[in-house]
């Protein structure tokens, strides 16, 4: 009886982190280095930096040879699951749409990521081109279509 009860007490509290991370749908992994989203381009430039300012002259140096990476996605619910590795300051995420897309087209942002954590950002993509960034951290404007 005292296994079963047990079982029974782990299953319980289980089912309410199961449920809340099903709610989040797709997830979508973003590591952010300096001046950089990692899976966002073809390789780790290993950039160094202590501000954003740092990434804004690494960024107009670099802009024309990065090798930008666009993710096409299905529409639906989406996390971007963001980690700060590496980045010495705080950083954020800013998913928007393209063009008059930014006021039209879901949204989602917010900052609070200090080295070594992370945070979720989820949002209901709808079809249409978006933008993604760090304006914190000073990143390129990487392209995500939604079909």
């Amino acid at each position: 009886m005292k296994k079963i009860l047990t079982s029974l007490i782990i299953m319980l509290s289980i089912i309410p982190y199961a449920n809340a991370e099903s709610n989040k749908g797709n997830i979508i992994n973003i590591t952010q280095t300096p001046c950089q989203f990692l899976e966002s381009e073809f390789k780790d430039k290993k950039f160094k930096s202590n501000s954003k300012s740092d990434c804004e002259k690494i960024n107009n140096k670099t802009k024309n040879s990065r090798g930008l990476k666009t993710v096409n996605l299905k529409s639906g619910k989406y996390t971007f699951r963001v980690t700060n590795k590496g980045v010495p300051y705080e950083v954020g995420f800013y998913l928007r749409g393209q063009g008059l897309g930014w006021i039209t087209q879901p949204r989602s942002s917010g900052g609070g990521l200090f080295q070594g954590t992370t945070k979720d950002f989820t949002v209901d993509l709808t079809k249409g081109e978006y933008f993604y960034s760090c304006p914190l951290n000073s990143t390129p404007d990487y392209v995500l279509v939604v079909e």
